[in-house]
């Protein structure tokens, strides 16, 4: 039978991919880390760690089971905390990077459900650019940040977690002559005005993108702005290729676009969590993982 200290030693090592480091974390010797991930793969069943010289890896069966292995124990502590009256008690400060796409789109619903549980915590929230936002986190000048994974440079010194998948949808006019299609590709667009997003590194994987599809794009407008990007859109001015995440069908000014699957295969963004590696968390970071995992299985109970 499974146990929440198996699934605690089991995260341990897969953030920080050693068992001697996982050892150093844990506060735990290196053979009951060992045994640990041992029985768990007895359990069940699968070989969840890829072994080699510089450490261990998690196989996709591996990855899959930490994502559960993360779900299992936000719903412990949230059964917890149901429990104790300490919730209101807990104060502190928590400091949140964050990127400016992700801050209009992701991150309100994550502070409000925050708040809710641990109200007399104080949160400060950093925008800014995702490099920046990463070298407040590696520095441990800021608790933990919430942007766009997809980018990240510095994995070596960071934990991350994908809270969510935002796949990409060409965005269109009401009456244009591609929604009539029955499937559209990249290379129906290629010709089409393009309004390029050029916010939170969109312009990286927009090149992305063409480049791997090996076509080169009529950039009609570049704007920083989202609802730009959408009213120019809904004037019939270009059609643009953008996440999920800031899709809203109607435009400030009221009118409508529509979003249509593309049968290219585009990698949707990965937006989720980052915090530092490695040094011992900062009190108030486990309480908001907890939430943001909580708010995760809510959304694929759906």
């Amino acid at each position: 039978m499974l146990t929440l200290r198996q699934i605690r030693h089991f995260i341990a090592v897969a953030e920080t991919g050693s068992i001697s480091a996982a050892a150093q974390t844990a506060f735990v010797s290196q053979s009951s880390l060992t045994l640990a991930i041992q029985q768990l793969e007895t359990e069940t069943g699968v070989r969840l760690f890829e072994r080699h010289a510089k450490g261990m890896t998690l196989t996709h069966q591996g990855h899959q089971f930490l994502r559960q292995s993360y779900l299992i124990l936000a719903t412990v502590e949230n059964a917890t905390r149901s429990l104790q009256v300490g919730s209101e008690s807990i104060t502190g400060a928590l400091t949140i990077g964050v990127t400016s796409l992700v801050a209009g789109y992701f991150l309100v619903d994550l502070l409000k459900r925050f708040k809710a549980s641990y109200p007399n915590v104080t949160v400060q929230v950093v925008e800014d650019e995702r490099r920046y936002i990463e070298h407040l986190l590696v520095s441990g000048e800021i608790d933990i940040g919430v942007l766009i994974l997809s980018n990240l440079e510095d994995r070596d010194a960071l934990q991350t977690e994908v809270l969510s998948h935002s796949p990409y949808r060409l965005w269109l006019p009401p009456l244009h002559p591609l929604l009539e299609r029955d499937s559209i590709s990249l290379a129906d667009v290629v010709n089409e005005p393009l309004i390029q997003l050029n916010v939170d590194e969109m312009e990286i994987h927009a090149q992305y993108l063409w480049a791997k599809a090996g076509l080169k794009p009529e950039i009609a407008l570049k704007t920083t702005s989202t609802e730009a990007v959408r009213s120019l859109v809904a004037a019939g001015m270009g059609v643009s290729i953008q996440p999920d995440m800031a899709y809203r069908a109607w435009s400030l000014e009221g009118n409508m676009i529509e979003a249509s699957k593309l049968t290219d295969p585009i990698e949707p963004l990965e937006i989720g969590l980052a915090w530092r590696r490695g040094s011992t968390r900062p009190q108030l970071v486990s309480p908001f993982l907890s939430i943001a995992r909580e708010g995760d299985a809510t959304r694929k109970s759906f």
